[in-house]
Formats: C-alpha cells, sequence, structure tokens
C-alpha cells in the first residue's frame, strides 16, 4: 500500500471515529470538542558517516473536552474503541462535576467557527524511503568535512520527514479535518584550530520535499559557519548598534507574541497592557499574519478550538492593532476572539528593501548577533538580558568573532530603536523576518 493511500485510510477512520464520539456525546447532556491527531513519519540520524538513530513514528491520539454548563472536563487516549470513547465520555463528565465553574469557559460562539476548510497546499508526502533520508544525511556530512580541513567533528546529521492529520469537530455542528507534511534536514559541525574549538549548524524545512536544500549546500553552510567561529575573542563593555541575523530575529519578535497574548492580557502580566492602538514601533514597521499561505509553514485554517482564521494586521505603521485571543481569554476582556487558540500564523514583518550587507554598511561599527543563549527575557517589565555569540562589525564588515558576550536593554526601547530591516527573510519560521538592525544596545563583556 502506498502512503497516500494510507493516508487516505487513516484519514477516513479518523473521520469516522469524531462522527461516533459527536454521535454518543448527545446522550450526555453537554457541550463537547473533539480533537483528533495522528502523526506518521521517520527519523533518521547520522554521525561521522555512521546511522546512529533511524525511528519510525506512527501516533495518534484523542482528545475530548466537556463544558458542562461553566465547568470543563478533558481526558484524552490512544485507545479509539467505542468502548473506550464512551468512557472516556463518562470519566470527562466527571472531571468537569468537581471542577470549578467559570463563567467565561465554553465552546466559541457559532459565528466564529470554520465550517469550510479552505486548500492551504499542506499536504506532499513523500513514501519514507530510509535508504534516501540515509544518503541525504551522509552526502551533508561529507560536503562538510571536505569544504575545510579544519572542520574536525560532526555532532550529527539529520533527516525527518512527518505527516500530521487533524481531525476536529464538536457539538455545534463543526467537523472539519485537513492534513499536512513538514520535511526537514539539519547538520552541525564542529571545527578546530590551535586554541580553540567551535559549532555551528543549518537546517532546512518545508513542506515539500523537494524545496528542502541540498545536502551538498546545507553541510557546506554548517561548516562555513563554525570555521568563521574560530579565534573568538571577548570585548570589552559598552553601548553600540547591534544587528539580530535574519537567523534569529524570529526570536527578537517571538517576545511580541507573549506580551500580546490574551493570558497574558487579561492577568495584566504584560508591560504592553495599556499599550492597544498606541505606537510600539517605528511608524514605518508593519507586521501581518497571514495563516491562509500556500504551503506556508504556520499556516492553518482554523485554530485549535475550531474558529476560522484570518489575515489581519498585527502592527500598522508601528502601532498595535490586536492582541491574540481564544474564546476564553476574549470573555475575560470583554472583546472577541482572533483565531488564535494554539499560536500565531505566519507573521510576515516589513522590511527596508536593502540588503545584508548595506545593513552592514549603515550599522558601521557594532555587534552582529547570530546566536541567543538564556531565557533573560521579562515579559512583565520588557527588561531584556541575554548570552549573545556573533562577529564585531568595523567600518561596514565583519571584523572578528566575539563570544561571552550579554546583550540588555528593555524591550519598549529597544522596538522603538529598530532603524532598519533588510531583506534577507528567513522564511523557515512562523515570523518570517530579516535582519533587525537596533541603534544601541549594552554590551557586556570584559
Amino acid at each position: 500500500m502506498t502512503l497516500i493511500k494510507e493516508i487516505e485510510k487513516e484519514e477516513l477512520f479518523l473521520l469516522n471515529t469524531a462522527k461516533e464520539t459527536l454521535q454518543l456525546s448527545k446522550n450526555i447532556n453537554a457541550s463537547i470538542d473533539v480533537l483528533i491527531r495522528k502523526t506518521i513519519g521517520i527519523s533518521v540520524n547520522v554521525r561521522n558517516g555512521i546511522v546512529e538513530n533511524v525511528e519510525f513514528n506512527n501516533d495518534s491520539v484523542l482528545f475530548i473536552t466537556v463544558y458542562n454548563k461553566f465547568s470543563k472536563g478533558s481526558v484524552s487516549s490512544k485507545d479509539f474503541s467505542i468502548k473506550s470513547i464512551k468512557k472516556m465520555l463518562e470519566i470527562a463528565v466527571n472531571i468537569s462535576k468537581y471542577s470549578s465553574s467559570d463563567f467565561f469557559s465554553g465552546l466559541p460562539d457559532v459565528k466564529f467557527l470554520c465550517f469550510r476548510s479552505m486548500e492551504l497546499d499542506l499536504f506532499h508526502p513523500w513514501e519514507f524511503d530510509i535508504e534516501s533520508a540515509i544518503k541525504m544525511s551522509v552526502l551533508s556530512e561529507k560536503a562538510a568535512f571536505k569544504f575545510d580541513k579544519r572542520i574536525v567533528n560532526s555532532e550529527g546529521s539529520f533527516f525527518n520527514s512527518h505527516v500530521t492529520i487533524n481531525v476536529f469537530g464538536n457539538s455545534l455542528g463543526m467537523l472539519e479535518k485537513y492534513k499536512s507534511t513538514r520535511h526537514s534536514t539539519y547538520n552541525c559541525m564542529i571545527s578546530q584550530d590551535k586554541n580553540s574549538m567551535q559549532r555551528d549548524f543549518d537546517y532546512s524545512i518545508s513542506r515539500k520535499i523537494d524545496h528542502l536544500v541540498k545536502p551538498e549546500i546545507l553541510g557546506q553552510t554548517s561548516a562555513k559557519r563554525a570555521v568563521s567561529r574560530l579565534g573568538s575573542r571577548k570585548i570589552d563593555t559598552m553601548k553600540c548598534p547591534v544587528i539580530f541575523s535574519s537567523e534569529i530575529s524570529h526570536i527578537f519578535f517571538s517576545h511580541l507574541v507573549n506580551a500580546i497574548s490574551g493570558d497574558n492580557v487579561y492577568q495584566k502580566s504584560t508591560f504592553l497592557i495599556n499599550d492597544l492602538n498606541m505606537r510600539i514601533f517605528p511608524d514605518w514597521l508593519n507586521i501581518e499574519e497571514n495563516p491562509h499561505l500556500k504551503q506556508g509553514l504556520g499556516s492553518k485554517t482554523f485554530d485549535n478550538e475550531g474558529v476560522a482564521t484570518a489575515i489581519k494586521s498585527i502592527i500598522q505603521n508601528g502601532v498595535l492593532k490586536t492582541w491574540l485571543l481564544n474564546s476564553y481569554n476574549a470573555r475575560k476582556l470583554k472583546l472577541e476572539t482572533t483565531g488564535n487558540c494554539g499560536g500565531i500564523y505566519n507573521w510576515i514583518v516589513s522590511n527596508s528593501n536593502i540588503s545584508f550587507e548595506d545593513l552592514l554598511k549603515k550599522m558601521d561599527k557594532g555587534i552582529l548577533v547570530t546566536e541567543l543563549m538564556g531565557q533573560g527575557v521579562d515579559i512583565i517589565s520588557g527588561n531584556y538580558s541575554r548570552g549573545a555569540i556573533g562577529f564585531l562589525v568595523e567600518k561596514g564588515n565583519i571584523s572578528y568573532p566575539v563570544n561571552e558576550i550579554t546583550i540588555s536593554g528593555n524591550l519598549r526601547n529597544m522596538w522603538n530603536n529598530i532603524v532598519s530591516i533588510s531583506s534577507d527573510v528567513d522564511r523557515r519560521n512562523n515570523i518570517q523576518c530579516g535582519s533587525i538592525l537596533l541603534s544601541e544596545m549594552q554590551i557586556s563583556g570584559n
């Protein structure tokens, strides 16, 4: 049986299971939603040309949530038999009887639900060819070793290919499904000279396997990065401009996601609590959320509670236009859900339409940050402090690698201090952004 036929068979089975569950739930006199998720795939790990690990995944799970008036009970199981489903419903109802009553709990309003999933071109299966997967990983490593004699070891070369089937339904009449694929490769190499050893990596991810970066290119890039970090130096403490490279720029904007998430807003645990419809970025900067990008890594036609997703403006001319809400925290705030139960979808950050090289020249002298460490970000105050690795830039050119530094500031100031964003957009994450130039940050070194 081919993979596609197997998936079609599984999809029909999961859809019928959801229908059976919703039918059985009619006897319990409560609202209910049902989510079934199945993941099928392989993972291959090669290190120094030797296959260290091959994994096959075939996992399914059924989630049932019961809303008994304003009380909630949730259960999950891998057993999809009718007997098991009946028991799950019984347990969920019993849990709800002992749960605290919460007026804001319940299914979304029916007007927000998705009753017709749109086609987003997310499903591009591959036949799980183990030999080809191993070959890709080996080629990536070989190319890295061949790139430079200072590449002395490997931390591993990985290949992953997975198919996910999602079925969601509730007692309001919604029953929708979609399936998606995700293929990825990763390579991490170790370089060495007389004074030190360094490591660095590169990866590729796509809905279509043909869109992955060629293994040889991936290996060469990871090797080049590892070699470029040899000779890292410490630098003196100072204040200077900073560039977050496009590989990590999504992390910079992920703090905005946390700061405007509904849970943090209604609990008043965000420094942006009073900033809705206020300017928090330069007036040229825009962020649009587009859940409907074809083959998008963050594309989704409905969120985790069945609410239809929609294209919307997050930041418009520097102004914060919305919170990120699910049904629960929307009710808490006396607002409407934004369809963000479960996260965000394809944030597109505007840029200044200049190249990365021009961005370096614009900065002239400062620090290019290529890797961040630690979790020193306080969403309540906006204070920011993280370990960093990168390069010193002098006269618009990369001079030498630096390490053992800490960059710090406050997110409000950092966002307002964005000077420019280059056009080297990294599309491997939910947040798609180029490299970001900030006018000044505190650098702690020697």
